[in-house]
């Protein structure tokens, strides 16, 4: 017995994307294998050295960052004494990464934190991601974020900027002292 409006037969909420469905379900099968494997070397080669490899760990992954935030930092300060653009990082994104999991307790990160140090695996590796990226941007639908990453990369080729200031019409606000415009 049925008494109002009928439900649509569907959710008209829109399906939840993969990357949400099984990420919580990777990070925690990631731990229990990171836990697994920690208790496993712990019975092999005793407490102690699993701490010692965790804690060397813990100390090259400062490092790793440290010297990648700085070489990314220098980078910037030559490009911008040079006028121009930064360039894309030369891989320090992936070697702060690769900091990042080496800083995490556990062995499998810090097995593929050791991977992400070398040269050819990050070449490979930025590679494939602008590629992907690149790819995605192109497929933006209108009005979403990468449609706004795809408006911000056109370079208006006559290199005009047009001067204006923005006018609320909103009551009860006292209008405040005009700006001076922006200059180049």
């Amino acid at each position: 017995m049925t008494t109002g409006a009928s439900t649509p037969p569907y959710s008209t909420r829109p399906r939840r994307s993969r990357l949400r469905t099984f990420l919580p379900l990777g990070i925690a099968a990631w731990l229990v294998l990171e836990i697994w494997l920690l208790t496993v070397v712990a019975g092999w080669a005793g407490g102690f050295t699993v701490f010692l490899l965790l804690l060397a760990g813990l100390v090259l992954g400062t490092v790793v960052i440290k010297r990648a935030g700085r070489r990314a930092f220098q980078n910037l300060n030559e490009a911008l004494q040079r006028g121009g653009a930064p360039s894309s990082g030369g891989g320090n994104g992936l070697m702060m990464l690769g900091g990042l999991l080496l800083v995490l307790p556990g062995l499998i990160s810090d097995g593929v934190g050791l991977l992400l140090l070398i040269p050819p695996v990050q070449k490979a590796l930025s590679r494939y991601a602008e590629r992907t990226v690149d790819r995605r941007l192109r497929r933006a639908a209108p009005g979403s974020l990468g449609d706004a990453f795809q408006q911000a990369r056109i370079h208006r080729p006559d290199g005009k900027v047009v001067q204006g200031e923005v006018v609320r019409d909103e009551p009860g606000e006292t209008p405040q002292e005009p700006r001076p415009p922006l200059t180049r």
